[in-house]
């Protein structure tokens, strides 16, 4: 007991410890997110188009229906659904039919956790560490849903670039002219980008979802995070194209989603963009 006492005892510990645990809750969320998030989207746009079922299909949200297993439809009971820990105790198996569950699950859980305690060891649980906490889920989210769907919703892209500007009204990350214009800023210059890319080629070099997110990216941190995270994020696109070629594990000829590297660099541009840049103006002046 008194080593526990010890440990919290030191700065940060007990934000730490509660960002953790909040997280690892939010990540196994996410998962719901990613996995459902593009099946309600596609529903819709059939309905839509008279292609779905109307208004006899069975409904399907975030809640509806219930988590189960996809092999078996074993309805996965709450003690089976606790991050991480359900995923060791069931031996990483369904307790239904015995069917492997995929370790993904249990790494988005781990990787939202971890990072959601950095941020609260950080920054703290105050306006600017929960606003981040935000950001780093909803990236969370739009990096896999990119990955598995090449997609980027409007539904969180456009929200999280709104509640970037509502926290910096208050100087939060940056002022709201800032703010304001590393949106206008962000999403102009990939779109610049597309329609050049597109003259040039007659290809759509990448998605609108992209501007968004580059256009969120830049009202959490305004118009001096966006060269970073270009640069960074081009930079690590570039390094996993060429390495997965080189394993044979991807087509030059194939689309890779650029949401992931945006997300990305833009993460590490808003937590470390200043020293980054620092050390980078000092190289060039030595």
């Amino acid at each position: 007991m008194s080593s526990l006492i010890d440990i919290l005892s030191f700065p940060g510990a007990v934000t730490f410890v509660t960002a953790l645990i909040l997280s690892l809750m939010v990540g196994s969320f996410l998962n719901v997110v990613i996995y459902r998030l593009p099946v309600m989207m596609e529903l819709e746009w059939k309905a839509q188009t008279a292609e779905g079922t109307g208004s006899d299909s069975e409904p399907f949200n975030l809640a509806t229906p219930a988590s189960r297993c996809n092999h078996c439809g074993h309805l996965i009971r709450w003690y089976e659904n606790i991050p991480i820990l359900s995923y060791i105790m069931l031996k990483g198996r369904c307790s239904g039919c015995g069917n492997s569950i995929s370790l993904r699950y249990p790494a988005i859980e781990l990787l939202t956790g971890l990072v959601g305690g950095f941020i609260g060891w950080h920054f703290g649980l105050g306006w600017q560490g929960a606003g981040l906490l935000v950001l780093t889920w909803t990236f969370i989210a739009l990096t896999f849903i990119d990955i598995d769907h090449q997609l980027l919703p409007d539904r969180l892209t456009l929200p999280l670039l709104w509640l970037g500007l509502l926290l910096n009204t208050q100087d939060t990350f940056t002022s709201l002219e800032h703010a304001v214009f590393g949106a206008a800023a962000g999403y102009l210059v990939l779109w610049s980008v597309y329609w050049a890319f597109k003259l040039l080629t007659g290809k759509e070099g990448m998605g609108y979802g992209d501007f968004k997110l580059l256009a969120a990216i830049g009202a959490w941190g305004g118009v001096e995070v966006l060269p970073l995270t270009i640069l960074l994020s081009s930079v690590v696109g570039v390094v996993l194209a060429l390495t997965l070629m080189a394993a044979k594990r991807h087509q030059a000829s194939n689309p890779l989603p650029f949401g992931p590297y945006l997300a990305i660099a833009g993460w590490i541009a808003l937590i470390w963009g200043e020293p980054i840049n620092n050390w980078y103006l000092g190289m060039l002046l030595i």
